[in-house]
């Protein structure tokens, strides 16, 4: 995928230019390049901006470099980042290492920007109580914990307000096992007022019979979520809660820590409490909550604050190391697509989410999906076969939604509503079933197949259809014979008719009414009947013209599919799928066959010569010549009988030269004798 590099002079920089996925592109890969970043023609980058969120990038490090924090990294602010680290280090090649630790010695203290990172590096160390002539990203990370502990510390020294725990040590579990029965509890109040209001419905209130009856055959345990759903205790008049005895077995762990916390504390030795004790105890939980959130609140805003005013003092020494690290990377993915383009495992393209397996494939090209809807209105100008999937994962209970590059191989099975399994960069694995495919061709290999494929899905179902239909109708007409049937027995004759009259007859067939219809399909046959014979003519003339025969049937069914697909596969470009995804391409991103084939990865099985005692018993060799010899000479035969060349069609009729000497010659025109001359002279004698 990548050219002989050209080197190219304009405007005073002599910049190095390859072939990359098709396209001409900058190259960046020594320090004087990115010194010289500021004079790059605009129109020359791959990317023009791209965003912070939902790239596998470190967001910590764009945030730092989305200076006008937009939620977008254009061109503008990677040139500055290049021309400020310019100034803070001594060799800008140092870059190219993609070290987090960096040596004091690497940075130009001469400059005001050097300066003030080796200011802040050495105050970082200082506070960690560390000696070292060096900083690196975890000294950064760890001190920027230990601050805001710090700051936490301080906030609540100062600011405590004199608030008792209702339930000391242990109120935190106190307000989980409230909250827990809380909607439960209430709920058998409410039932309790009704039973008030009328005695008469306590049954109706209270768990039904017919509802244990229905899961009283199943294994209990595993309808815990059923029994649930019932009531917590059966309803009381006086609305007295029990403290322990008739609580829903569902129920009982949750009630019982709640009686452990609370009622143990607040109601020792009482067997049952009303709702007015019931609501003191929720007022209780309820205030303990508000000034939780309302101190977290505040000290979570004052951290906040502390940590903005103190990261202006640590931002320079922590947007060095995490540049150092991750610039590099940043203009493999913005100046051009190096990253993508190589295909190796450590440097994928920041916008690969990661692979997705299904249908006996592997498709690497996956990318993650802000806006669906955007995406599925525009990606059909890629040109490529893409698989629009909703992803799970409830181990950590998040959704997302992917699109994934079909490059290589068949359609097989899928469809819409397949499920397959998605791994993200990291290695974890979420459940993916795909919502939507944008059909484009994937190989010329499979546009030669697609006609025939399509039109034996549409034959599969027509037939299908009609044999629905046709089973419909014959169990319509069943039902309604046999409904008319026994109404004719209970029937009496009409009003008027004589008992027993017959129905009235039906008009008589008029053959001169069809004779049109005839005459049409009988012109239609004599048409088809010439089409074969001239075709059949055209076959027997030479040996070869059957194979000039088949490939022009072969060409004229594949060959748009296949034209159409040539052509698209060339222009297989990847920047409008990025382009829905926040991207600003301003560059094609092409994916040509050869580079296709290595992002779907097929399966592949040895030859294995087994026995399989389940297969099914395979027609012998020789079988199968008989019957495809039988099918030939039955097609052979039928061509010649229709063009009129089998053996006794030709001597059945009379030769040529038969015909000639059979016919009489025709008889010789009648001598006419010719008057005589009579003289003038004579004539006037």
């Amino acid at each position: 995928m990548v050219k002989k590099k050209t080197p190219l002079s304009k405007d005073g920089y002599a910049w190095k230019y390859s072939v990359v996925g098709g396209v001409t592109r900058v190259n960046i890969e020594t320090g004087d390049d990115i010194a010289h970043l500021h004079e790059l023609d605009q129109k020359l980058w791959t990317v023009l901006s791209c965003p912070v969120h939902g790239l596998e990038f470190d967001e910590r490090t764009l945030s730092m470099i989305d200076t006008d924090k937009d939620g977008k990294i254009r061109v503008g602010e990677v040139v500055a980042v290049a021309q400020w680290l310019g100034k803070v280090l001594k060799k800008i090649d140092l870059l190219y290492e993609r070290k987090d630790t960096i040596a004091f010695a690497e940075v130009n203290a001469d400059t005001e920007e050097g300066k003030q990172v080796l200011d802040s590096a050495r105050l970082i160390l200082e506070k960690l109580g560390l000696k070292k002539e060096e900083i690196s990203l975890a000294d950064v990370v760890e001190y920027l914990a230990i601050y805001e502990e710090k700051c936490k510390a301080e906030y609540t020294a100062q600011n405590a307000e004199p608030f008792t725990p209702p339930y000391g040590d242990l109120s935190d579990d106190a307000e989980a096992a409230v909250n827990a029965i809380r909607a439960k509890v209430a709920d058998w109040f409410m039932r309790c007022k009704l039973v008030q209001f009328d005695e008469d419905a306590t049954s109706v209130l209270d768990v039904q019979v017919d509802q244990i009856a229905a899961i009283s055959g199943n294994n209990l345990v595993e309808s815990t979520d059923t029994i649930s759903t019932y009531p917590l205790l059966r309803p009381r008049k006086d609305a007295l809660l029990p403290v322990e005895g008739g609580i829903n077995p569902a129920w009982q762990d949750a009630f019982s820590k709640v009686k452990t916390l609370v009622f143990d504390v607040d109601f020792a030795g009482k067997e049952s409490i009303g709702e007015d004790e019931w609501n003191g105890v929720l007022a209780k939980i309820d205030a303990y909550t508000a000034w939780k959130t309302a101190g977290e609140t505040a000290m979570n805003e004052a951290v906040a604050a502390q940590l903005a005013a103190h990261s202006a003092a640590i931002e320079p020494v922590e947007k060095m190391v995490r540049c150092c690290r991750d610039y590099i990377k940043l203009l493999h993915n913005f100046v051009v697509f190096k990253d993508f383009y190589s295909r190796k495992p450590e440097s994928e393209a920041v916008f690969q989410a990661g692979k997705l397996y299904i249908d006996q494939r592997c498709c690497e090209l996956c990318v993650k999906v802000a806006d669906m809807g955007k995406l599925t209105a525009s990606a059909g100008q890629s040109g490529m076969y893409l698989l629009c999937c909703h992803c799970v994962s409830k181990v950590q209970g998040k959704e997302m939604d992917i699109v994934a590059a079909i490059t290589d191989g068949e359609t097989g099975d899928l469809k819409e509503g397949k499920n397959a399994v998605f791994y993200d960069r990291m290695g974890r694995d979420w459940d993916a079933t795909v919502t939507k495919i944008i059909d484009n061709p994937i190989s010329v290999r499979q546009a030669f197949w697609s006609p025939y494929r399509k039109f034996g899905n549409w034959v599969t179902d027509k037939i299908t259809k009609s044999a629905s239909e046709k089973e419909s109708k014959q169990f319509d007409e069943m039902t309604s014979k046999a409904d008319t049937a026994t109404t004719n027995l209970t029937a009496k004759p009409a009003e008027g008719a004589p008992e027993g009259a017959a129905a009235p007859k039906a008009a008589p067939f008029d053959i001169a009414k069809f004779a049109g219809i005839f005459a049409a399909i009988g012109l239609a046959f004599g048409a088809i009947g010439a089409a074969l014979g001239m075709l059949g003519s055209f076959v027997v003339a030479k040996w070869y013209n059957v194979i000039l025969l088949v490939a022009a049937v072969i060409i004229l069914i594949s060959g748009p599919s296949m034209l159409l697909a040539w052509i698209k596969l060339r222009k297989r470009n990847l920047g409008p799928v990025l382009n829905a995804n926040g991207w600003a391409i301003n560059s094609r991103v092409l994916v040509n066959t050869t580079f296709g084939a290595t992002l779907t990865s097929m399966a592949h099985y040895p030859k294995l010569v087994t026995k399989d005692p389940f297969a099914e018993k395979k027609t012998p060799w020789w079988v199968k010549c008989f019957w495809w010899l039988l099918a030939l000479a039955v097609i052979a035969f039928g061509v010649l009988y229709f063009t009129h060349n089998l053996p006794w069609q030709k001597t059945s009729e009379p030769a040529a030269a038969e015909v000639v000497d059979s016919i009489a010659p025709a008889p010789e025109p009648m001598a006419v004798e010719e008057a005589p001359v009579v003289e003038a002279e004579t004539l006037a004698e």
